[in-house]
C-alpha cells in the first residue's frame, strides 16, 4: 500500500507557495530605503526583477492546485466500490460521517465527486467486501495501524511529529484515533461538554497526574492544556510552546522598574527571569496546581 505521486493538498486549499506569497503581501514592509545626501538608494533593479520572476514561477506552479487531490491509499488488486457498500455493514460510522469535519470537506468539493468518502482514507474496498470483512488489516487500510492515511492530507501535523519532542505516533506507540474521531461530528474525543474542558479531558486520558483537581489551580488550565503545550510536537521539552519565561509572561504581566529590575506581583524576579521557565527554574514547581500554596511553589 502506498501514498505517492499526487499533491497532498485537497482541492480548493492553498499550497505552500501561496501561503508564502500571502505572508509577504500581508507583512506591510516596504523595501529597505537608505538616504545619502540628495540620493535615495532603493532595491537594485536586478534583484527586483529576480524576485518578480520567482513570484511568477511560483504562481505558475500553483495554478493547477484546484485540480489536484490527495491520492487515496492503495490495496493491491482491489477496486473502489463506493460509500453505499460500506454503509451496509458500517451503519454506525456512515450515519455520522456526512456531518463530520471530514465528510463536509469532501461533500463541499464538487471536483472530488466519486473519489471521496470511506475509501479516500481506507483505500479501495472491493476485496474487503468480497471477503465479508475478513482479513481486515490485509484488504483494507486501517489508520489505527498506520498514520500514513492521515498524513496524506495532514502534512503539517506529520512534520510536527518529526520535531525533537513529540507524541510518539511515528514510533507506533500512539495513533491519531486515540485523540481524534475521524468519523464523528466533533473531531475531538471525548464527546460532550464545553470545548475547552473537552480538550483537557482528551489529554487527561493519559496525563492523569497533571489533570487532577487542586485546591489552588493554575488559571491557564481554564484556557486548556494547549495554552502552554502544543499537542503534536515541539522543539521544547514537555511540548511547551516556548522554553523560557516568555511562555509565562504571555499571561503574567511584568513591570520593569527604573532600576532595571523585573517585578511580578510586587515581587522582584530579576535574579530568576533569565534561568528558564518559572517551573524549570525551581520556583513554581506545582505548575498544574497545588493543594497548599496559592502561588504554586510546591
Amino acid at each position: 500500500m502506498g501514498f505517492d505521486g499526487v499533491s497532498p493538498y485537497l482541492a480548493g486549499s492553498l499550497p505552500p507557495c501561496a501561503f508564502a506569497l500571502k505572508s509577504l503581501l500581508r507583512s506591510g514592509h516596504a523595501p529597505p530605503v537608505t538616504t545619502t545626501g540628495k540620493r535615495v538608494l532603493r532595491w537594485l533593479a536586478v534583484p527586483s526583477l529576480l524576485l518578480a520572476a520567482c513570484v511568477c514561477l511560483s504562481l505558475s506552479s500553483c495554478s493547477t492546485v484546484e485540480r489536484t487531490v490527495s491520492a487515496p491509499p492503495q490495496v493491491e488488486g482491489a477496486t473502489f466500490v463506493g460509500n453505499q457498500a460500506c454503509a451496509e455493514c458500517h451503519t454506525n460510522y456512515t450515519r455520522a460521517f456526512a456531518a463530520s469535519a471530514h465528510g463536509r470537506i469532501h461533500s463541499d468539493s464538487p471536483r472530488l465527486v466519486g473519489q471521496t468518502g470511506c475509501e479516500s482514507c481506507h483505500g479501495p474496498g472491493s476485496k474487503h467486501v468480497q471477503t465479508g470483512g475478513q482479513g481486515r488489516d490485509k484488504f483494507i487500510v486501517n489508520p489505527r495501524k498506520s498514520p500514513e492515511a492521515c498524513f496524506a492530507c495532514h502534512v503539517q501535523t506529520h512534520a510536527e511529529f518529526r520535531l525533537p519532542h513529540h507524541h510518539q505516533v511515528l514510533e507506533g506507540k500512539l495513533h491519531c484515533g486515540q485523540c481524534h474521531d475521524a468519523h464523528g461530528f466533533d473531531i475531538h474525543k471525548p464527546k460532550g461538554g464545553l470545548a475547552l474542558s473537552r480538550l483537557n479531558e482528551t489529554c487527561a486520558n493519559c496525563h492523569r497526574e497533571q489533570s487532577k483537581t487542586h485546591v489552588f489551580g493554575h488559571e491557564a488550565l481554564r484556557e486548556g492544556c494547549v495554552a502552554c503545550h502544543t499537542p503534536h510536537g515541539s522543539f521544547t521539552k514537555n511540548l511547551l510552546h516556548q522554553r523560557d519565561t516568555n511562555l509565562c509572561i504571555k499571561c503574567h504581566a511584568q513591570v520593569q522598574t527604573t532600576a532595571g529590575d523585573i517585578v511580578f506581583g510586587n515581587t522582584s524576579h530579576g535574579a530568576f527571569i533569565s534561568r528558564a521557565t518559572c517551573w524549570a527554574a525551581g520556583c513554581h514547581t506545582a505548575v498544574h496546581g497545588s493543594n497548599i500554596d496559592p502561588k504554586l511553589r510546591y
